[in-house]
């Protein structure tokens, strides 16, 4: 079985690293790293990733913005987002957005592998507590 290839986006530059070693161990491919909104709309065209993980507070460009942008220019790309914003509304707009995942980020290590699995068959995953 192939690797899934990854983009992660987030400015927090240890939930980065331990995010790349994670997903690294687990079945993924990470092709990219960017700290803020506007660069994953480049990373995500020029590395077309299978899985784009991002945050939603980022700076320059929020991930909920850079996420619909990569959505309008490549719609097969798919979306996790990986927060602490744990609002139903928040949570909401995300998949209105167009992701197909939701994951806390207390959650990170029991959520985000079944999160990019299931999105990159094109099944939705929502952290429980979100929904």
């Amino acid at each position: 079985m192939s690797k899934t290839r990854v983009l992660l986006a987030d400015d927090n530059i240890q939930v980065v690293e331990y995010v790349r070693g994670f997903l690294s161990g687990n079945c993924c491919e990470v092709v990219g790293v960017v700290m803020d909104g506007e660069a994953a709309i480049g990373a995500a065209a020029q590395l077309l990733p299978d899985v784009v993980v991002l945050d939603i507070s980022m700076p320059v460009l929020n991930g909920m913005e850079a996420a619909k942008r990569i959505l309008r220019a490549n719609p097969s790309t798919k979306i996790v987002f990986l927060t602490v914003e744990k609002d139903k509304d928040t949570c909401r707009a995300a998949l209105e957005a167009g992701a197909f995942g939701y994951v806390l980020k207390p959650r990170l290590a029991t959520d985000l592998i079944p999160a990019i699995g299931l999105a990159k068959e094109g099944h939705r995953f929502v952290s429980p507590g979100c929904e």
